[in-house]
């Protein structure tokens, strides 16, 4: 505000040197006089078109048409100030007195150019280095255009208006701001009293009003730290400020965020399109004590967000950058995101249904492509401790995360999460830094296995608590995509459990397995992924009376499979046992169990085969200790005793050949 102030005392310094001559003087002629004292007292280019009118009583005034105020030597090349008209008015009875009681300042269409480099501002006007002439010198401590003292001089401000004003700030050489559509209207009527600025601006969707009372504008202005009271009201929500606050843009506070619409909020403040979720904030009441440095970095404590049904409490350290770095902590209690999608758009698809048992989508994995912009939106850490949190089709227990945000990449460590009745520790990361790509490395204890694969593959038939891990890899710019990508590895260890629609004992008495329940106590299966296939070879499944074995392969992009199952009566067969292997075909929703009596038939056949040939071979031996007159144990080779037994007599015979006894 001092630049104002320096340009207003200016102008009216100069009519009071003049007065006499200025009278009769046309209003060109006056143009040049002003310009020419502007020069001389900063250094800087006035510029006045057109006519030049004066009042002088009670009201010391200039009017003039367009203005241009030049810029400092070292800033850019344009004006600081122009405008199409300028109106300043003083009480010449306060100016009398060594006092400048402005009345008004009036511009019009103005635009102003604020530009800081370093240490150097724009709007500190000193005056210019050297002067063609001066005023008689003052005594030490006197103003030298009144001669009164100058710590005695005051100067206010009744009424500064600007409308349609465009105001540009820039620093080091990088423009931080601009805003057209400007009008503001300000008053500091007395020194001691505090200055009050009313401003309407249009950022985006609609107006934005801008109410600030500053309590000490001397102070301020010197660089001291006084209160600032700040509202700002705009379609949609308010964010207020009460505390402290210093010329450098310091400040230390309470602020309160208040929205009722917080998507026409963010349109109004020049963010259109952004849609909070339900449950993040579409009606939001945040409230926190700030603090605010001049090096950009922003503090949060005693941070209360109470966002839609949800409340969150904690503290954030901000660094004010492109992007944002931030470090919070947040402490809520019962998470309710189940409606967080209703604020996007309906996925084409889905991924199946929720704890409840619903249906799962035929028509598989959502094709449409993910938006994961979000992603760079941010750097930094984020630590969540809640009680419950809800989202689409899945809850989860208590909870502790941490989410770490680098350059579009985000890692959400779970130490731990309860989930479907057990705990789930461990990392999935989300890297949108040259394409979409999701992974992790999760360890499961005491899952509840059918919960989880209803949730998130439509398949109910398998209950049970499991244990296990997995490490995967997927690819893609949509679900689809992403599934059928997929890779990586793991394992599942269960205790006792039960697979619905199908009975073991019923198929392996009649062949008939459909229906019914089967009851294990323990499966253990490792596995691998490549292309959205998962491969199991070595699953194993223990009963009662039964061992069952399992290859084959689950389609996880497809949602389809094609799985050997093959169950073994322990029992069966003389203690032999009986194997009657399962297949089970077809898609995740209905796939077709039927015995696999090519398998049953190729082992009965097998058997009889070595039934007839170890009769056939027990005949043989019989026979060979008749002729040869020996005995053959189960250890010797029929052949070899043949063999030698041949060998024998040929030696016997050859003996007695030569007469050898």
């Amino acid at each position: 505000m001092r630049w104002l102030f320096r340009i207003a005392f200016i102008l009216i310094a100069v009519v009071m040197l003049v007065v006499g001559a200025l009278l009769l003087m046309p209003g060109d002629k006056l143009g040049e006089i002003l310009s020419d004292q502007a020069r001389a007292q900063t250094g800087r280019d006035l510029t006045l078109s057109g006519d030049v009118r004066l009042s002088f009583w009670p009201v010391l005034g200039v009017e003039t048409g367009p203005v241009t105020f030049g810029n400092a030597d070292w800033a850019g090349p344009e004006p600081m100030l122009t405008a199409s008209g300028l109106s300043v008015g003083v009480d010449a009875a306060a100016l009398l007195s060594g006092n400048v009681k402005i009345k008004q300042i009036i511009a019009r269409d103005p635009v102003l150019r604020l530009e800081k480099t370093g240490d150097k501002a724009n709007w500190e006007i000193g005056p210019a280095p050297a002067a063609a002439t001066s005023a008689p010198a003052a005594t030490d401590g006197e103003s030298p255009s009144t001669g009164a003292p100058a710590a005695a001089r005051e100067v206010t401000l009744d009424t500064l208006e600007m409308t349609n004003a465009r105001v540009i700030y820039a620093e080091d050489g990088r423009t931080t701001f601009d805003f057209g559509n400007l009008d503001i209207a300000a008053s500091w009527p007395a020194v001691d009293a505090p200055l009050s600025v009313q401003a309407r601006l249009k950022i985006g969707e609609g107006p934005v009003d801008v109410d600030m009372e500053i309590q000490d504008l001397p102070g301020f202005a010197e660089g001291d730290v006084t209160t600032m009271d700040l509202e700002l009201t705009a379609p949609g929500g308010s964010i207020t400020y009460s505390g402290k606050v210093n010329v450098a843009g310091e400040m230390s506070g309470l602020s309160r965020i208040k929205a009722t619409d917080s998507a026409r909020m963010f349109a109004a403040l020049g963010q259109p399109g952004v849609s909070v979720p339900k449950g993040l904030g579409q009606v939001a009441d945040i409230s926190t004590q700030m603090t605010y440095t001049q090096d950009g970095r922003l503090a949060l404590r005693d941070l209360v967000a109470v966002l839609d049904s949800n409340r969150f409490e904690g503290e954030a350290d901000i660094v004010v950058a492109d992007p944002p770095q931030v470090t919070a902590r947040l402490v809520t209690g019962d998470l309710d995101l189940s409606q967080a999608g209703a604020a996007s758009q309906p996925k084409a698809g889905g991924s199946g249904a929720g704890s409840g048992g619903a249906t799962p989508v035929p028509q598989g994995w959502s094709r449409a492509p993910i938006d994961a912009s979000v992603l760079s939106v941010a750097n930094g850490t984020i630590r969540l401790d809640a009680n419950s949190i809800a989202v689409p089709d899945l809850k989860l227990g208590q909870s502790s995360v941490t989410l770490t945000l680098d350059r579009s990449r985000a890692v959400l460590e779970m130490h731990p999460v309860r989930l479907f009745s057990g705990a789930l520790t461990g990392q999935v990361v989300a890297n949108n830094r040259n394409g979409l790509s999701v992974g992790g490395d999760l360890k499961a204890d005491g899952i509840e296995l059918q919960q989880a694969l209803s949730t998130f593959g439509g398949i109910e038939r398998l209950s049970g608590r499991a244990s296990g891990q997995v490490k995967f890899l997927g690819v893609g710019q949509s679900e689809d995509q992403i599934m059928r990508s997929l890779k990586g590895e793991g394992r599942v260890d269960m205790g006792r459990g039960v697979i619905s629609g199908f009975d073991l004992d019923r198929l392996m008495g009649t062949g008939e397995g459909t229906g019914g329940t089967t009851v294990f106590n323990s499966l253990t299966a490792s596995f691998t992924m490549s292309n959205g296939d998962l491969f199991n070879r070595d699953l194993l499944m223990q009963l009662d009376n039964f061992r069952a074995d399992g290859d084959g392969r689950i389609g996880l992009g497809k949602r389809d499979i094609d799985y050997l199952f093959t169950p073994v009566a322990l029992r069966a067969n003389a203690g032999e046992g009986l194997a009657v292997p399962v297949r089970i075909v077809g898609p995740w929703d209905d796939p077709r169990i039927k015995p696999d009596l090519s398998q049953v038939i190729e082992a009965a056949r097998e058997k009889k085969l070595n039934e007839v040939e170890a009769r056939a071979k027990e005949k043989l031996r019989q026979k060979v200790e008749e002729e040869l007159d020996t005995t053959i144990t189960e250890d010797q080779n029929i052949e070899d005793v043949i063999k030698d037994k041949l060998e024998e007599e040929a030696t016997k015979g050859l003996l007695k050949l030569l007469g050898v006894d």
